[in-house]
């Protein structure tokens, strides 16, 4: 298991230019609800939200890249006004690649955070990969950040929090949110 406090783990984080999230067991709690129709509905925490605009408006590029596609999904990128979406992506390593080269990326300047087995390719090439700590222990043994919350659950939150401290960005973007009038 990651120990979140360790040097070299706070020094990859400082590197960091870009989060990326797969869905599914991370932004949500891993639930697939339906209805009579086969509408799918998804749950999204508030305070996961939070942490992803912060990184936004530190100037992180923020990405998803999942294996659905789905409009709530399309509506949540929206909503938190992240950078790119990848989605109905069978091959999440060539989305990756796609987008590094998009955004003139290098392996370590990102974080990947994931929870199932398609999500290893990504942990295994990114500078910081990441989990919540309900992830599958095959992703766990990937990650060097392992989130003390589950998915849907704060882990994207938890994660957020982490680089922008390690980047020093954290005081300056948490203190215009509460200072605001």
């Amino acid at each position: 298991m990651a120990d979140n406090t360790n040097l070299d783990l706070k020094y990859k984080a400082s590197k960091i230019k870009a989060l990326v999230f797969d869905v599914d067991g991370v932004m949500t709690d891993a639930s697939l609800t339906f209805d009579e129709n086969g509408a799918e509905y998804k749950t999204f925490n508030a305070k996961d939200g939070q942490g992803v605009i912060m990184a936004g408006k530190s100037g992180f590029v923020t990405a998803i890249i999942t294996a659905r596609e789905n409009g709530t999904v399309r509506h949540r990128f929206k909503n938190l006004g992240m950078t790119k979406l990848f989605e109905g992506c069978k091959n999440k390593i060539a989305a990756l690649r796609e987008f590094m080269a998009e955004f003139n990326l290098k392996p370590e300047e990102i974080a990947y955070m994931g929870d199932d087995l398609p999500d290893i390719c990504v942990l295994k090439t990114v500078g910081l990969p990441c989990c919540p700590n309900d992830a599958v222990d095959e992703v766990k043994e990937h990650a060097l950040f392992i989130a003390s919350k589950n998915g849907g659950r704060g882990a994207v939150r938890e994660m957020c929090d982490f680089i922008l401290k390690a980047t020093g960005k954290y005081e300056a973007v948490a203190s215009a949110i509460i200072n605001r009038e």
